[in-house]
């Protein structure tokens, strides 16, 4: 019954009903907004020097939290994510743990990702690896391209 005289009203006047979608659309932007901010976002940087090897049985992970990211260039020289030139052993070891120490904060487990070029010597892929090791990283996560099977 109040809907015929709602729309007796409305009929008699001649407009038609209309919703105002202003406000909807500042909510969609402000969530928009909240899920940019509280989101986190990870950035792998490749360095472009590097060329790893191939191999038929490589897969691309699928998580890439906790990476802590070391790079062997074609001449042995050894550099973090962060274009910081690791010159010893305890340089290497330094910079796996300061990330290490964050990633424990944050509850998150370390890895070490090491992009070595296909033509590096193994013992400075060794030296890197044990360096790491005596930061406390455990997991090591060799890079290459994986090939068309």
């Amino acid at each position: 019954m109040a809907s015929e005289k709602l729309k007796a009203a409305m009929a008699a006047e001649g407009e038609d009903m209309e919703m105002d979608m202003s406000s909807m659309i500042d909510l969609v932007f402000l969530l928009l907004i909240f899920f940019m901010v509280s989101s986190h976002l990870i950035i792998v940087k490749i360095d472009k020097r590097v060329k790893p090897p191939t191999a038929k049985n490589a897969q691309v992970a699928k998580n890439a939290t906790g990476r802590v990211v070391v790079n062997v260039l074609e001449d042995g020289t050894i550099w973090g994510q962060d274009e910081l030139e690791l010159t010893s052993d305890e340089s290497i070891t330094d910079y796996v743990d300061q990330a290490f120490q964050m990633n424990r904060e944050n509850g998150i487990e370390t890895r070490l990702n090491l992009r070595a070029d296909e033509g590096v010597d193994t013992r400075i892929i060794k030296k890197v690896v044990k360096a790491a090791g005596d930061a406390g990283v455990t997991e090591v996560i060799f890079g290459s391209y994986v090939v068309e099977r």
